[in-house]
């Protein structure tokens, strides 16, 4: 990989990680082009993929940093130094509360499959297009069956179960975070800012340590000069295209449907699809 290569695949990274479309299939995709993604060593392709994501984590929290502060202050005033019971608990603490429930579903079936995640089947493009076509389906359903009553002060733990329970769902290659968190929002009653806001403070918690965590394998494996450059470009262009990606989806959905979302997805699915067919790219 050299420079050029990791600002592109940072700033893919950064614009798909918070879009409904799959940062991890597009990524995928741009490193099956480059031929960067190795058949006899997928976890380096996996390390690297995920220790990017921490650039979006940057994102997401330096977008919401008003947001985060007065979550976990009103977090540990109201259940360490105050202890109120739940119902009397503010409305940050509350959500403190939300996103630990949600982040458990993510958390669990990511340490039980945890080798299939990071094996060679992760990267397979035609999972990838499959997941694509399929989440756009029930993104569309969601979109037309929604009540879109919800606001943030709503979110219950029942949403956030099933919000999580959704966000595991993103572990398959191609779904997107972003997009199945939303999905399941939709679905819950939330109006798509309120579904998206959710989806993004979800996001913290397994981004964090799935970073975290690659990043600490990947450099057990052994990292040179060359791919540490690589790694903090892709991260920093990460980062960066990221937060202007929060922004602009959180404008958009205030005003209009996914849908185009939706019908990007199949395009590119059915597109990754022909592309396999005729053997342009490989599996």
């Amino acid at each position: 990989m050299n420079i050029f290569e990791a600002v592109l695949l940072g700033l893919i990274q950064g614009i798909t990680e918070f879009l409904p479309i799959s940062s991890t299939g597009h990524v995928t995709l741009a490193g099956k082009f480059l031929g960067l993604i190795s058949e006899s060593d997928p976890q380096r392709w996996t390390s690297f993929a995920a220790v990017i994501q921490l650039g979006t984590l940057i994102a997401v929290a330096v977008y919401f940093w008003g947001d985060i502060v007065t979550i976990v202050q009103a977090f540990f005033r109201e259940n360490i130094s105050e202890r109120k019971n739940y119902a009397a608990q503010s409305i940050s603490s509350r959500m403190g509360w939300m996103v630990i429930i949600g982040s458990l579903p993510v958390a669990i079936v990511g340490l039980l499959f945890k080798h299939q995640i990071e094996g060679v089947l992760t990267k397979n493009l035609y999972v990838i297009a499959i997941s694509l076509i399929a989440l756009a389906v029930i993104l569309g359903i969601a979109e037309k069956t929604a009540k879109f009553k919800k606001g943030l002060k709503e979110v219950s733990v029942k949403d956030a179960i099933v919000v999580g329970i959704a966000q595991a769902f993103a572990l398959i290659p191609g779904s997107s975070r972003s997009g199945t968190t939303l999905t399941g929002g939709l679905f819950m009653g939330l109006n798509r800012e309120t579904a998206a806001r959710f989806s993004f403070l979800l996001s913290i918690p397994a981004v964090f340590a799935s970073g975290l965590l690659e990043l600490k394998e990947a450099i057990h494996a052994g990292l040179n000069q060359a791919d540490i450059l690589n790694y903090v470009i892709a991260t920093i262009i990460a980062g960066l295209s990221g937060y202007f990606a929060i922004d602009f989806l959180l404008r958009y959905l205030r005003k209009n449907t996914t849908f185009i979302f939706v019908f990007y997805r199949i395009i590119l699915g059915v597109g990754i699809l022909l592309l396999l067919h005729y053997q342009i790219i490989l599996p």
